[in-house]
């Protein structure tokens, strides 16, 4: 799982043209950490008992996994689609990148009544 993180994060950096880490790099980073984790546990060699520095060198590993792919989720949920060219838009932008078109509207100030 390891070395297939490998391959996949660089044949997305050749794609794009820069760096880039994708989603499946942390989903085989994840799987094979908590693969080595079981593999830890449940593997004894010539004890009864799990090796506990193996255990314990792999039991925290997955939780940068995890945080990454949450902020990933979040980070994608937040982009909007440009309703002129289809495009997707930074977070928060006012403006397309592609096309200029106003993604939203800005607020009005209303006037104050006077009583």
């Amino acid at each position: 799982m390891f070395f297939a993180r490998f391959f996949v994060q660089w044949y997305a950096t050749e794609k794009k043209k820069q760096v880039v880490v994708p989603t499946a790099f942390w989903w085989l980073s994840l799987t094979g950490s908590l693969l080595l984790l079981s593999y830890a546990l449940f593997s004894h060699a010539k004890h009864d008992k799990p090796n506990w520095v193996f255990v314990f060198s792999y039991a925290f590993t997955w939780i940068p996994y995890v945080r990454n792919l949450i902020i990933h989720r979040r980070h994608r949920a937040a982009h909007m689609d440009c309703p002129g060219c289809g495009a997707v838009c930074p977070p928060n932008s006012n403006y397309c990148p592609a096309c200029g078109t106003r993604l939203r509207a800005v607020p009005v100030a209303q006037p104050m009544e006077k009583e």
